[in-house]
């Protein structure tokens, strides 16, 4: 039997079990659904003149799009980044790595997150968790983030995903001194991510009076990393704890409506499977849509041709749906008119 302890074993199981069907949330999604997009039969704008550009952490994009943070440490996960990457670099779009513990821990492994080579101008996300992060000084972190050429560096929260985790962490004390500490030492921006689980209005004030200006909201009705580690438990009280926390966790949208009006830089991920899911969430006050799961299976199917002609379609539709609510930029399609269902509403701060 594999050790599920092991961060390369854990890195290939996460892989093979996110390309698959049985780890999303099962009664909950991500209220996007939620959002009407009110259309506009005048928008007045030729198509051509529509423009999807946005700017994020210092670059700008071609369209508001991040492929979010997926994986690292093993020699399929260096081909996936490497891969997407370049994708993000020719389609003018943001990309996230996954988890550099490995690298740290397992320096070997570094290169399986050096992708430059492949994109030297994408914009692109470092990725430590809260808990490795906190025992490391500003110094390493910044070698990690120089390694890999990171534009800014997330710091992932995931205390759910740890609790039912085989031999994941307990202890998530300290996380509001490290944001402190990292958004005033570190050379490059800082990201609060959560993973899958989302961020509530409280949340997203601690982390705005520690000096945080720009999160990810990872919320929940996408892949839950709950069950993800469910069906990697290896005892009965860590399944049956999976069990209930399943579908724990705040939809994205919600979570989006929880921390709009903070002044903070909004990236939704969490359940966006498509260009009219990011759109919905930029209208709701995101900057940008993350999408993880489909591109990864869209790569499974057809390699980086397939990626690209899935990101290609995301990046048409959200420009189709500018055109029809009259939305010229991505500014307009924040403040488009929309209709918010009760279920979402009721999640307003």
């Amino acid at each position: 039997m594999a050790d599920r302890f092991d961060i390369s074993q854990r890195k290939k199981d996460h892989l093979a079990l996110c390309a698959g069907d049985n780890v999303g949330f099962r009664e909950k999604g991500t209220l996007l659904h939620e959002v009407e997009l009110v259309h506009c039969a005048l928008p007045e704008i030729h198509a051509d003149e529509v423009d999807s550009s946005v700017e994020l952490l210092g670059k700008t994009l071609e369209a508001p799009v991040v492929i979010a943070a997926m994986t690292g440490g093993t020699d399929e996960a260096a081909k996936i980044n490497q891969d997407l990457a370049a994708v993000a670099d020719e389609l003018g779009l943001a990309i996230g790595l996954g988890s550099q513990r490995a690298m740290f821990e397992r320096p070997a492994t570094a290169w399986t997150f050096k992708v430059r080579e492949r994109a030297p101008n994408a914009l692109l996300f470092g990725n430590l968790g809260l808990v490795q992060a906190r025992k490391m000084s500003t110094a390493e972190i910044a070698d990690l983030c120089g390694q890999v050429g990171a534009d800014a560096l997330c710091i992932h929260l995931n205390p759910a995903m740890e609790i039912v985790q085989p031999g994941g962490d307990r202890d998530f004390a300290g996380g509001l001194d490290l944001f402190r500490r990292l958004v005033s030492e570190l050379p490059i921006p800082v990201i609060a991510k959560e993973t899958g689980c989302g961020l509530s209005h409280g949340v997203a004030v601690q982390l705005r009076a520690a000096g945080v200006r720009h999160v990810d909201v990872s919320g929940a009705g996408g892949t839950s990393w709950v069950a993800v580690e469910a069906h990697r438990a290896v005892t009965e009280e860590a399944k049956a704890l999976a069990e209930e926390l399943w579908d724990w966790g705040i939809p994205t949208a919600a979570s989006i409506l929880q921390v709009r009006d903070l002044g903070l830089q909004i990236i939704a991920t969490g359940g966006l499977r498509r260009g009219s899911d990011v759109a919905r969430a930029v209208a709701l006050g995101a900057s940008a849509g993350g999408l993880a799961a489909p591109v990864l299976k869209a790569y499974r199917a057809g390699g980086i041709d397939g990626a690209r002609s899935y990101l290609q379609q995301v990046v048409v539709t959200i420009r189709s749906l500018m055109l029809l609510t009259g939305s010229r930029t991505i500014a307009d399609l924040q403040a488009c008119p929309k209709i918010l269902g009760p279920n979402l509403e009721r999640w307003l701060p």
